[in-house]
């Protein structure tokens, strides 16, 4: 009696969680679903190609950084990986949807939310996107792991149909319907808090959001100078665009070198930037640095050295001291020459 009365407990858990199992699977599945028959986002090197936003993520991503950056500077294994993330987003969407093995795939979301939000849990120009996104996506997994499917669920069905997998243990597990842990209440305790925790850790490393000051970088364009170096008639440094929003580049509409009185002694500006030689541009990652209409496009995560003559400042006789660059926002970025 006690053993039915925990199964029909089950069942009714996994009927009320229809909706959360739906939804997320329709999240996940839908990623698929707009990368591949919607518009084919896995192309390199074409527009809109996925590996580029994975770029984007890169600068403040937490804890996978290597592996991001391992991705984007190998693009062979980068669309690999994008092929195949895609594919299993899709898989695990429908199958949560259709409630097979429900219990595999909730792990399935858990560890693909904790991706994003690990790697883009910090872009969002509004409302924290990729963190709400990413959190949501932990919990929910968690509580499908917990209710797996009840009615209206292949699990079920098969279930029903009594096939002999289906009163296998491993299925419980995998599957839906009763499964034995001992200190359930414990378990689903622990996991809970540990998933309230990462929430509030993630929410505060990312955007202030617990304590301090409220931050986002997402909103205003960042970009770092470094690596300087000068020879007889050229200038070599490397930019990294590391904050903005993703959506689109900085759009760099002059480059000024200057003394060490704050003179200028050289410049680009907007239009000659928007002719800049590519042959003057190495760009690290798959997020590319190029002219644009107006300006020098810079997307997010786009790290690239840029190199540039210095006849003017050599038929001056002036020695540049200071790089300048500044955005179409009015944003300013200055880096002295050491």
């Amino acid at each position: 009696m006690k053993n039915n009365t925990t199964n029909q407990s089950f069942d009714v858990a996994g009927l009320y969680a229809l909706p959360i199992r739906l939804v997320i699977g329709w999240t996940y599945f839908s990623a698929f679903w707009r990368r591949l028959i919607l518009e084919n986002k896995l192309i390199p090197d074409e527009a809109g190609y996925i590996g580029e936003k994975f770029n984007h993520f890169l600068p403040n991503a937490l804890g996978i950084k290597p592996i991001i950056e391992y991705l984007i500077t190998h693009p062979d294994a980068l669309q690999t990986s994008m092929i195949s993330f895609t594919i299993i987003e899709g898989i695990v969407g429908l199958f949560i949807i259709l409630g097979l093995f429900t219990r595999l795939m909730a792990l399935g979301v858990f560890g693909l939310a904790m991706g994003i939000l690990l790697g883009s849990g910090w872009i969002g120009t509004t409302c924290l996107d990729e963190w709400q996104i990413g959190v949501l996506g932990i919990a929910c997994g968690f509580t499908l792991f917990l209710t797996g499917s009840g009615s209206y669920s292949l699990d079920q069905y098969f279930n029903n149909k009594q096939y002999g997998f289906t009163q296998k243990k491993w299925f419980k597990w995998l599957g839906s319907g009763q499964f034995s842990m001992l200190n359930y209440k414990y378990f689903v305790l622990l996991g809970s808090l540990v998933i309230f925790g990462l929430t509030l850790f993630t929410n505060q490393y990312f955007h202030g959001g617990v304590f301090g000051t409220l931050h986002n970088k997402s909103v205003k364009p960042k970009i770092e100078i470094s690596n300087i170096k000068m020879n007889h008639s050229q200038i070599k440094f490397e930019i990294y665009r590391t904050e903005g929003a993703d959506v689109y580049g900085s759009f760099l509409i002059g480059i000024d070198f200057l003394n060490e009185k704050g003179k200028v002694i050289q410049s680009l500006n907007g239009k000659e930037l928007s002719k800049f030689s590519k042959e003057n541009i190495h760009n690290h990652y798959v997020a590319k640095v190029k002219p644009g209409k107006h300006s020098l496009i810079i997307p997010l995560g786009a790290k690239a050295d840029l190199s540039l003559d210095i006849k003017e400042a050599l038929i001056q006789n002036e020695k540049i001291s200071i790089i300048k660059l500044t955005d179409i926002s009015g944003a300013e970025w200055i880096s002295k020459i050491e």
